[in-house]
This record gives structure tokens, C-alpha cells and sequence, in this order.
């Protein structure tokens, strides 16, 4: 009697299908790609939105399971220490903790979290720690995709990626700086990578499905089109320093449609349904959109969107302007030159790979005359900076697929084992 092996499962941690885009961005293209090199794969996405993206699920292969930050923090981790250091529980946990009998059913747990472990964001150390913890105790290995860390300045944090960072089975750093930081801890489970959302592939359904929406006439016309994407993080840094960050991106808009030049107006994270602001920049855009002195020639993607469908509507840009990460990450991908006002290292050494870090500068000198400056030079550069783009983007996307193949190796290592 011949007994069928169970399928392969792969466990998720830190993305999402809903609210942040560059989230769903890393969660398909992982999806994806590992599907592809998988037969049979399944996958079980340990949410912080488990209701929202339950309602977004499409994928017959992906379980969702509730990790809201408490529920991470304390009963998954505490139900991976009991299965840690008393053995007689295991059976039990197993089958009656879902979180459990997941990680410990998975032969690998990818960690999607976009920057971890890295100082200036202490408040969030905890979650990055609590994100792993319970793979490392139940023995499942991680696999920290492309993500920013460090710089290990502070010493909490220091301490932190001295202690947990050496146990996962690899890092993928994404970008020279990450890399640098990471070599300088001492780290040597490293792999130089790029950003997975470079992986994302559109299926062809994607004009349709903005067309669902919003006229997309409004890009058949001579007229330039700029794109772009506001962030609350960077709100909340500009802010910080008395700025008005609504009306400096507000002027922005209306100069360039002064010009005669039309905007597209891009949410890329959005939470519907809520007007929290945590992974939220609808609320923020709805404000920038008030503020505007003229809405003619401004279009106002003023709902959730796929990554896909974003991606495509970011590509029918002339060019772009852009602060959350993964815009600037779809922008790239769709070789639009674009212009990146950021607040960490990670936009820059995503730049670099294209040898386009010079168009990158820090919230802390984001002012009007910079912005409006720093654009019209991009606009000068346009021919160096499209052959820029075409040149590199396919080294850039063949280190994101790279991952694939290194994760397809530890679940066709584990299940070999196993059989």
C-alpha cells in the first residue's frame, strides 16, 4: 500500500493582498513564481488584515490565517515556545492551533517585511522579532526575502540583529547598502537580491480592469502625463519639521498642470473601508485633492486597486514622482523615469542598480523650488535615464527571480528529506 505525500506548503509572514500594494506586489510574485517551480505548492499567509484579505483572496492555493499584531505577539509565539520546551505538547498543538500546525507543516517561512532590524524604527523591533520567532522555535527555516536592514547604530537594535538575524537560513539584502550593513555585523547567510515585486508579471486583464473604473482617455492625449505617489510615512517626517506636506505636494500638481501637463494622482497603499492611516494613503491623496487649485487635467485613483492593475496605470506615466517604496519599485519596473523623494537608505540602493541614485534625495530637503528643480532636470535626462532603465532592468529583475529558485531548493531539500 502506497500512502500520497502531503504537498508542499510554504508559509508568509509581513505581506499582504490588501492595503499596501507593494505588499501584494512580493506576496503574488512569490506566489507566482514558486507555483511555478513547485507542483502542488501550498501556502498559508499569516495576516495582519486576515478579514480583508480573506475578501481579496483569489488564490486556491493560499490559507489565510489570522496574525494581528497581538495575536502574533502573544498567543502564536506563546504556543511556539510550548512547543518548543515540552515535547508531549507537540501532537496537540499541532492540530489545534492552525498558526501552529501551519509553520510546523511548512518547509520554509518567508518573512515579506520590506525593512527590518534597522535603527529609527525601534517601535517596530518587536514585530520584526515576533514575525520569526515561532518558525525558528518549531525548527521551520526562514527566509527573509529582499528587504532594507540595518544601519546597527543603536544599541537595542544592534543587539536584536546580533541575536536573531545569524539564525535564519538567508537574507536576501536588497541593495549594496543593506548588504554593506549586514556584512559589517558579521553576517554570512547573505544573498544579494533585488526587491521580489520586480517579478510581478501582468496578465493582459489589467486595462480592463482600470477601465472598470476610470476613463482611461484621460491618457490618450498629447499631453504629458505625471504620475504620483504621496506616502503618509513621509507626511509624518515632513510634518515633523513644520512643514506642510499636503500643500507642497498639492503646489506640485498644480505647476505641473499649470504647464499643461496632466497628473495621475496615486494612492499605493490602500485600506478600505477605514480612514486609518496605517498603510493608508487614500485619506492623505483625498486631502491633497481638496487642496488642488484646479482638478481639470488631475486624475485621482481614488480606490483600491490590484498591484497588477497599479502597475499598468503607473506605466501609461510619462514619468514619476514617487514615495512609497513600491511605486517607485513599479515605476522602475515599467521604465518610467522617475523622480523619489525617500526617508531611508532602501530608495536609494534600489537606484543604484539602475545607476539612477542621483535622482533620489531625502524628506529633510523636500521644499517646492527643490521639487519643481529636481523634476525639470529629470525631464532634461529623459533620454540617459530611459536607456538607463532599459539597460539594467533585466539584471534587476533576474536577482528577484533568483529568490525563487533559492526557496524552491530549501522545500525540495526538506520534502526529499522527508520522503
Amino acid at each position: 500500500m502506497t500512502t500520497t505525500a502531503p504537498a508542499p506548503r510554504i508559509a508568509i509572514i509581513g505581506s499582504a493582498l490588501s492595503g499596501n500594494k507593494g505588499a501584494s506586489a512580493m506576496l503574488e510574485s512569490s506566489i507566482a513564481t514558486l507555483s511555478e517551480r513547485i507542483p502542488g505548492v501550498r501556502f498559508t499567509l499569516f495576516s495582519m488584515y486576515p478579514a480583508e484579505d480573506r475578501a481579496q483572496n483569489e488564490y486556491e492555493s493560499l490559507d489565510i490565517i489570522d496574525a494581528r499584531p497581538r495575536q502574533l505577539g502573544v498567543t502564536i509565539n506563546t504556543l511556539a515556545l510550548l512547543y518548543r520546551v515540552l515535547p508531549f505538547l507537540r501532537p496537540m498543538l499541532r492540530s489545534r492551533s492552525r498558526a501552529i500546525g501551519a509553520l510546523a507543516s511548512s518547509q520554509v517561512l518567508l518573512d515579506q517585511g520590506g525593512i527590518t532590524f534597522t535603527d529609527g524604527r525601534e517601535k517596530f523591533l518587536l514585530y520584526n522579532v515576533a514575525s520569526i520567532l515561532p518558525a525558528l522555535m518549531v525548527k521551520t527555516p526562514v527566509f527573509k526575502c529582499a528587504q532594507a536592514v540595518g544601519p546597527f547604530r543603536n544599541p537595542v537594535n544592534r543587539w536584536a540583529a546580533r541575536r536573531f538575524l545569524p539564525r535564519v537560513h538567508t537574507l536576501v539584502t536588497r541593495g549594496r547598502i543593506t548588504h554593506e550593513f549586514a556584512e559589517q555585523l558579521g553576517l554570512t547567510n547573505l544573498f544579494a537580491g533585488a526587491d521580489y515585486a520586480f517579478s510581478l508579471e501582468l496578465d493582459g486583464t489589467e486595462q480592463a480592469s482600470a477601465a472598470a473604473h476610470f476613463d482611461l482617455g484621460f491618457f490618450d492625449t498629447d499631453a504629458v502625463v505625471v504620475g504620483i505617489s504621496p506616502s503618509v510615512v513621509l507626511q509624518k517626517k515632513v510634518e515633523a519639521r513644520g512643514a506642510d506636506y499636503v500643500a507642497e505636494v498639492a503646489g506640485f500638481i498644480d505647476a505641473m498642470t499649470a504647464s499643461g501637463r496632466r497628473v495621475v494622482l496615486f494612492p499605493h497603499s490602500v485600506r478600505t473601508g477605514t480612514d486609518k492611516t496605517h498603510n493608508n494613503d487614500l485619506p492623505l491623496c483625498t486631502r491633497i485633492f481638496e487642496r488642488l487649485e484646479r482638478r481639470d487635467g488631475v486624475l485621482f485613483i481614488d480606490r483600491e486597486l490590484s498591484s497588477q492593475t497599479l502597475r499598468y496605470l503607473i506605466g501609461r506615466c510619462d514619468y514619476f514622482v514617487a514615495s512609497r517604496f513600491h511605486a517607485m519599485v513599479s515605476s522602475l519596473a515599467m521604465s518610467v523615469p522617475t523622480l523619489v523623494i525617500g526617508w531611508s537608505h532602501k530608495y536609494q540602493e534600489v537606484l543604484e542598480m539602475f545607476q539612477l541614485d542621483e535622482w533620489a534625495f531625502g524628506h529633510d530637503k523636500l521644499e517646492p523650488t527643490l521639487l519643481l528643480e529636481r523634476f525639470d532636470a529629470l525631464v532634461q535626462a529623459e533620454s540617459t535615464v530611459r536607456e538607463k532603465l532599459r539597460s539594467n532592468l533585466p539584471t534587476v529583475k533576474a536577482t528577484s527571480v533568483a529568490q525563487a529558485d533559492l526557496i524552491a531548493a530549501i522545500v525540495n531539500e526538506s520534502t526529499g528529506a522527508r520522503a
